[in-house]
């Protein structure tokens, strides 16, 4: 049985990765019709192409989130496409650059909080403004276990993901009486095309002997997206504002 019952989803960073696992499941779970974002034009384009082979509907829209206009046309092709919008996966994202903070640049703190907070903020500001006037929608913000606790030589990547936790919280408060829902996910090290720099602050975990107490391997992109779609499901109706480790334990060892 299908998780979603129909509906229209926009998924970020969805050439590869995550983005693409969760754009895939959308589609597999009873998404009428998929937005794919991404400023990767090739592998955007392949994902909507495989939901296209798999009899889903999807379009893909080349977005850069950390701009206005291009967020206000990724939302608008929702719209004008598929007829509006239920379901978001505010996802894109970009690998950190490894650094004491006093040899951050200016530059990497605008590309990481540009990408990461002001893209998630976009992306809601307009999702939402769709979602509102009909009284329905789930979106879901992907963090990190950065998010979470500190990692060291990642301090912006870690106060951009921390940030994310809080702007979701705010604005599920904000909007739980109009029945949308916001959550956020936070991975742990996933294989992903940025894995080994993945930004959560933690060594790869492949081959580690169970003693370690967490799950002995990274996880899987689409055991990430399984959860994006649950929390955008009618199966997770009463949660709200949560941020959601899928990290095989890495934040509850001690």
């Amino acid at each position: 049985m299908s998780l979603l019952d129909g509906g229209v989803a926009i998924v970020t960073g969805a050439a590869s990765g995550i983005g693409r696992a969760s754009a895939l499941a959308f589609a597999r779970e009873g998404a009428t019709g998929v937005v794919v974002a991404d400023v990767d034009e090739a592998g955007g384009e392949e994902t909507a192409a495989l939901i296209k082979e798999s009899g889903s509907e999807a379009v893909f829209v080349r977005c850069d989130v950390s701009q206005a206009d291009e967020v206000a046309r990724m939302v608008q092709t929702a719209v004008d496409r598929f007829g509006g919008l239920d379901y978001a996966h505010n996802n894109a994202g970009v690998g950190p650059v490894p650094a004491l903070v006093v040899d951050v640049t200016e530059a990497d703190w605008d590309r990481l909080m540009g990408v990461h907070l002001k893209g998630v903020w976009l992306c809601l500001k307009h999702e939402i403004a769709v979602m509102a006037p009909h009284g329905k929608g789930a979106i879901v913000n992907t963090a990190s276990i950065a998010g979470l606790r500190g990692a060291p030589m990642m301090s912006v990547y870690t106060a951009a993901k921390h940030g994310i936790v809080g702007l979701t919280k705010a604005v599920a408060l904000e909007y739980a009486a109009a029945g949308i829902r916001v959550n956020t996910l936070c991975p742990g090290h996933t294989a992903t095309p940025m894995h080994g720099q993945a930004g959560d602050g933690s060594a790869a975990v492949d081959g580690a002997p169970p003693a370690l107490g967490r799950m002995p391997r990274t996880s899987d992109p689409s055991e990430q997206a399984e959860v994006a779609v649950w929390l955008c499901s009618d199966r997770s109706s009463y949660v709200t504002g949560a941020a959601l480790a899928v990290d095989g334990g890495q934040t509850v060892q001690l």
